[in-house]
C-alpha cells in the first residue's frame, strides 16, 4: 500500500535491502535494523568485562578468605583487598554501561526497523488485508520482538561464549581436570539447556504470536465498535471471543513457563555438578601437594560465578525463536520476490468485503503518464478544461493528463484470498481542472475504483497512468523491485469516507495534509467546506481538541474536516469518496460544488464517488456504474459479477436519456 506522511522530511539515507538467498526470516529482516556491528561488539565487550569482574570478585575473594585464615602479614593481603573493591565497583558500573550500550543499539534498531517497514509499505502497491488490530500488533509488538534479539539474544550469547572460555582456561591453569569438568557442565548449561528451550519455543512462539495478534485485534474492535456491536447484539459474543483468545494466550504462556522452569532446573543442576566436581578433584590434588589451599578455594568457588553467564541462555534461545517468528510475520506485510499475480499476497486473516484496512486520506505516490507543466495555482482561464459530452470516452491525448484509467478492472480478494473484480472496463482521463463523478448503487465498486486510481491497489486488468497489470511481472521493463522506493512526487490523494482524525487540535489535524499549513490557510479551507461558522463557535478556535477519532464533533463536521484537509494537500489529483455522507441535502450539494470549483480554480483534477446525484451538474462527466438489467445490478451489488459503465455523460445528458438516473435524482428532491 502507498502511505506517505505529507510534510514529513524524506529519508535521505540509503534504504537497506532485505537479505536475499536465505530462508531464515530473521536474517532477512536484520538489515532493516541498521545495526552497526561495532556497537554490538562494544555492548558484548562491556558485558564480558562486567561478568569478568563478577568472576574475578568470586575468585579473589575466595583466595583472600583462604589466605587470611593463615594470618599472614597484612601487606600480603593489600592487593587482594583492593582488587575485591575494584571488582565489586567495576561489576556494577560496567553492567550499567553494558545496559546503556545494548539498549541504545536495540532502541535505535527498532526505530530504524519501523522507519524501513513504513518505507516498504509505502512502496508496496498492494493493500494490507489483515485486520487493524493485527496490523497494530505486527508494527508494534513484533517490531519490538525483532529488536529485542540484540539485547536478549545476541549480547547474552556473546558474553556467555567469551566468559565461559576464559573461566575454563583459568581453572585449567590451576587444575586441568577441574577445567575439563567445568567445560562439560558449561556445555550442559549453555548448549543442552538452550537447545531444549529452543525446541519448546519452536512449538509455542508461533501460537503465541498469533494469539497476541488476535487479542489485540479483538480488543481494538471492541473498543472502537462497541456501539454497533451492542446494537447488533454481538457485543457479548465478541467479549466471549476475547476471553477465549486470552485463554489461548495464557495457555501458551503456561507452556513456556514449564519450559523455563525445566531450563532453570538444568542450569542449577549443572552449576551444582561443577562445584561437586571441583571439590572431588581439588581435595586429592591439595593433599598431594600439587594444588595450594588458596588455589583450591578458587577452583571450588569460581564456578558459582561462572554460571551467571549461562543463566540467561535459555531465555536467549526463546527470544531468538520469538524474534524469528516476529520477523516472519513482518515479512508477510512486505512484498516478496515472487511475481505479483494478485493484488494481495499476504495471508488474509478475515474475509474482506470492504477496504476497511486500507489507509485513509493518505497521499499516494504513483506513476503518472506524463509530467504536468501547469502550476497548481494557475488561474482557471489559463487551464485546459474539457467539457465531456455524452458517449465520450475522455481518452484523447495523455500529454497533459494527470490521471488516465484505460480499460481498468478493479477488485479485492475474497475470504480465501482469490481476487474478485468489483468493476471492469472503466476508462477515463483527468486533466487539470477536470471534474468527474462515479455514481451507482452501494457496493458496485466505486470506492475500489478510487483506490485503484490512487495506486493503493493494483489493477486486475488495464492500465492506471503508467502502471499496468502486465508491468508487475518480475523481469518485465516496468517491474519495480520491492527494495526500490518510488521517486515520483506525491500526486494523488485518496480521501476515504472514514478517514482517520487524530486526537489533537483542529489545526494539527489539517497539518496532516501538509506540515507548513498556516492558520490563515486552515481557516480558508474550513470556510470553503462550510465550516467557517463552526470554527468561529469553537471555544479555542483552531486549537480546539476534536477528541479521539473526532468524538467531539458530529459526523457531518468530521466529514467536512477531512475534505478541508484534502484541499490543503499538495496532491494534483483528489479522489474523494462520498463527500456528501452524513450531510443534509443542501449542505452536501454545496460541498460538492465547492470541491468542483476548487479543482477548476487551482488546476487540480477531481474524481469523486457519490450516491447523491443532484449536485453532479457541477461535474464535467458522470460515469454510471451498474449493469444493463435490474437483476444484473443486484448481482453486482452483491459482488456476483463485476460492474461496468452502463452510461456516461454530463448530468443534463443522463437526466434526459437515462430514466433510472432521472428517477433517482428526482427522489432526492423533497416533495413540495
Amino acid at each position: 500500500m502507498n502511505i506517505q506522511t505529507p510534510g514529513a522530511p524524506a529519508r535521505t539515507a540509503p534504504v537497506p535491502r532485505l537479505t536475499r538467498g536465505t530462508t531464515d526470516p530473521l536474517r532477512r529482516v536484520l538489515p532493516l535494523l541498521e545495526v552497526r556491528p561495532v556497537k554490538v561488539a562494544a555492548a558484548i565487550g562491556l558485558g564480558v568485562l562486567a561478568l569478568a569482574c563478577a568472576i574475578g570478585l568470586a575468585a579473589v575473594a575466595a583466595w583472600l578468605v583462604a589466605r587470611a585464615s593463615q594470618m599472614p602479614p597484612v601487606l600480603t593481603l593489600s592487593v587482594a583487598v583492593v582488587s575485591v573493591r575494584a571488582f565489586g565497583i567495576g561489576r556494577g558500573v560496567l553492567r550499567y554501561c553494558e545496559r546503556l550500550a545494548s539498549h541504545d543499539v536495540a532502541l535505535r534498531g527498532m526505530a530504524a526497523l519501523r522507519a524501513n517497514l513504513y518505507d516498504r509499505l509505502a512502496a508496496d502497491d498492494r493493500p494490507v488485508t489483515v485486520r487493524r488490530g493485527e496490523l497494530l500488533a505486527r508494527i508494534g509488538q513484533d517490531v519490538d520482538d525483532v529488536g529485542d534479539v540484540v539485547v536478549r539474544s545476541m549480547v547474552p550469547a556473546g558474553v556467555a561464549v567469551v566468559t565461559s572460555l576464559g573461566s575454563v582456561i583459568l581453572l585449567g591453569v590451576l587444575l586441568p581436570a577441574a577445567g575439563v569438568a567445568l567445560a562439560l557442565c558449561l556445555v550442559l548449561a549453555g548448549v543442552v539447556t538452550p537447545w531444549l528451550a529452543a525446541r519448546a519455543a519452536a512449538r509455542t512462539e508461533a501460537r503465541g504470536a498469533a494469539a497476541r495478534g488476535e487479542v489485540t485485534a479483538l480488543s481494538l474492535e471492541i473498543l472502537e465498535e462497541s456501539a454497533p456491536l451492542r446494537v447488533s447484539g454481538r457485543f457479548g459474543a465478541r467479549l466471549a471471543d476475547l476471553d477465549a483468545a486470552d485463554a489461548r494466550l495464557s495457555a501458551v504462556a503456561d507452556d513456556g513457563a514449564r519450559t523455563s522452569g525445566l531450563a532453570a532446573a538444568l542450569g542449577a543442576l549443572a552449576q551444582g555438578l561443577a562445584v561437586l566436581a571441583s571439590i572431588a578433584l581439588g581435595i586429592p590434588a591439595t593433599l598431594s601437594g600439587s594444588l595450594s589451599v588458596e588455589a583450591l578455594a578458587v577452583v571450588v568457588l569460581t564456578p558459582l560465578a561462572v554460571f551467571e553467564a549461562t543463566a540467561g541462555l535459555p531465555a536467549a534461545a526463546v527470544q531468538l525463536h520469538r524474534s524469528r517468528e516476529a520477523a516472519r510475520r513482518l515479512l508477510e506485510l512486505l512484498p516478496g520476490p515472487a511475481p505479483v499475480s494478485a493484488p494481495v499476497s499476504a495471508p488474509v486473516s478475515a474475509p474482506v468485503s470492504a477496504p476497511v484496512s486500507a489507509p485513509v486520506s493518505a497521499p499516494v505516490s504513483a506513476p503518472v503518464s506524463a509530467p504536468v507543466s501547469a502550476p497548481v495555482s494557475a488561474p482557471v482561464s489559463d487551464l485546459q478544461v474539457t467539457r465531456v459530452t455524452a458517449g465520450s470516452d475522455t481518452s484523447g491525448s495523455e500529454d497533459d493528463a494527470l490521471l488516465v484509467l484505460d480499460d481498468v478492472a478493479a477488485g479485492w480478494p475474497d475470504g480465501d484470498g482469490r481476487t474478485r473484480a468489483a468493476a471492469d472496463g472503466v476508462s477515463l482521463t483527468l486533466r487539470p481542472g477536470s471534474v468527474l463523478a462515479l455514481a451507482g448503487p452501494s457496493g458496485v465498486g466505486k470506492t475500489t475504483l478510487l483506490m485503484t486510481a490512487a495506486g493503493l491497489i493494483p489493477p486486475l486488468a488495464g492500465r492506471v497512468g503508467g502502471w499496468s497489470a502486465e508491468r508487475q511481472e518480475v523481469g518485465s521493463p516496468g517491474y519495480r523491485s520491492p527494495d526500490v522506493l518510488p521517486t515520483t512526487p506525491i500526486d494523488r490523494l485518496f480521501v476515504a469516507e472514514d478517514g482517520h482524525v487524530f486526537d489533537t487540535s483542529v489545526l494539527e489535524n489539517l497539518r496532516v495534509a501538509r506540515g507548513d499549513v498556516t492558520e490563515a490557510e486552515a481557516r480558508a479551507a474550513l470556510a470553503a467546506v462550510g465550516l467557517g461558522s463552526w470554527l468561529a463557535a469553537l471555544p479555542e478556535g483552531l486549537d480546539t481538541l476534536v477528541g479521539t477519532d473526532a468524538a467531539a464533533v458530529s459526523g457531518g463536521e468530521r466529514r467536512r474536516l477531512l475534505v478541508a484537509r484534502a484541499l490543503l494537500a499538495p496532491a494534483r489529483v483528489l479522489l474523494v469518496d462520498e463527500p456528501a455522507e452524513h450531510l443534509d441535502g443542501e449542505t452536501a450539494d454545496a460541498l460538492v460544488r465547492a470541491l468542483a470549483g476548487h479543482a477548476r480554480e487551482t488546476g487540480r483534477a477531481l474524481l469523486l464517488a457519490t450516491h447523491r446525484l443532484t449536485p453532479l451538474a457541477a461535474a464535467d462527466e458522470v460515469l454510471l456504474l451498474g449493469n444493463d438489467t435490474l437483476a444484473a445490478i443486484a448481482g453486482a451489488t452483491m459482488g456476483a459479477v463485476p460492474a461496468t459503465v452502463v452510461a456516461r455523460g454530463s448530468h443534463e445528458h443522463l437526466l434526459a436519456t437515462d430514466p433510472s438516473y432521472a428517477w433517482s435524482t428526482a427522489q432526492e428532491t423533497p416533495a413540495a
